[in-house]
């Protein structure tokens, strides 16, 4: 991917953000695709294109998909739904990467030392969702983050006080191939797993374990994130965890909602999540 072409899909992003960010305000509204258009300075003809490509859905189906009605139906079917994926083997009719996923944790001594002795390799690449930084190491993803309106220097520094005594070096040729996967809903059925080298005290990663066992196209809430790790009453730690999470989308903290059936907050912006659960909720009905 060209410089310009990675620049005008940044540009693309932000224009798909901002209207789905003006349909998450106001989907009470129903607007029309005249007046979302507008919002981002297109006409509807290119809007309904570029939203089209970006999303996977139109904007009218996508403004379906976004009522707290659907949200609601969407959690009441996940009841027990943690329970049922992990006894079902963990099938979904995407099999999206998570589905084959391997998780190690860094142990108490590895945790201290903060990555002394560990080599990162970071690269910064386009998404389905914007701009990210990954990073990697010899045993695993260590790292996802989405770039917050072209903030590459704030990115980073998440990832480093992360890692704090860990080598850091960009190179986005070594990364490039993860992202490829990580971001392609089939590319795990013929391949080696992926590995997740995963840098957190022992709850935080127990409540990370359980959110690969949440299937693409479902959502659930803190509770039930909480029930199924057997502390019921823990549900806000379990927020505060899924807000740690240092692996986004790998780890599907965006499949975890409110259970007011409100989509709550997210770090890469709720627009974003969005775009996510809108993504993957096309490509299970696909």
């Amino acid at each position: 991917m060209t410089a310009e072409t990675f620049s005008q899909a940044a540009i693309d992003y932000q224009r798909i953000e901002k209207a789905i960010a003006f349909l998450v305000d106001n989907f009470h509204d129903q607007p029309g695709l005249r007046e979302i258009a507008a919002r981002v300075h297109m006409s509807e003809y290119h809007f309904q294109r570029l939203f089209s490509r970006w999303v996977g859905i139109s904007p009218k189906r996508f403004l379906q998909f976004l009522t707290k009605e659907h949200a609601k139906k969407l959690l009441e079917k996940s009841i027990n739904l943690l329970d049922v994926t992990y006894e079902a083997g963990l099938t979904s009719p995407g099999r999206l990467h998570d589905l084959f996923v391997n998780c190690e944790a860094v142990t108490p001594g590895e945790y201290k030392a903060r990555g002394r002795g560990l080599e990162i390799t970071y690269g910064y690449h386009a998404s389905p969702f914007g701009e990210c930084v990954l990073a990697i190491t010899d045993r695993g993803i260590c790292g996802l983050k989405f770039v917050q309106n072209n903030e590459r220097p704030s990115a980073l520094a998440s990832l480093k006080s992360k890692w704090q005594n860990a080598a850091l070096i960009e190179n986005p040729d070594a990364t490039r191939p993860i992202v490829d996967r990580i971001f392609d809903p089939l590319a795990g059925q013929h391949t080696t797993p992926l590995h997740l080298l995963l840098n957190g005290t022992n709850f935080q990663i127990k409540v990370w374990e359980a959110l690969m066992h949440i299937p693409m196209g479902a959502v659930v809430s803190y509770e039930d994130v909480a029930a199924y790790i057997g502390m019921p009453k823990a549900s806000r730690a379990v927020g505060n965890a899924v807000g740690s999470n240092p692996i986004p989308f790998v780890i599907p903290c965006h499949r975890v909602i409110r259970k007011s059936a409100e989509f709550g907050n997210y770090g890469g912006g709720k627009a974003r999540k969005m775009a996510i659960l809108g993504w993957e909720s096309v490509r299970c009905n696909n």
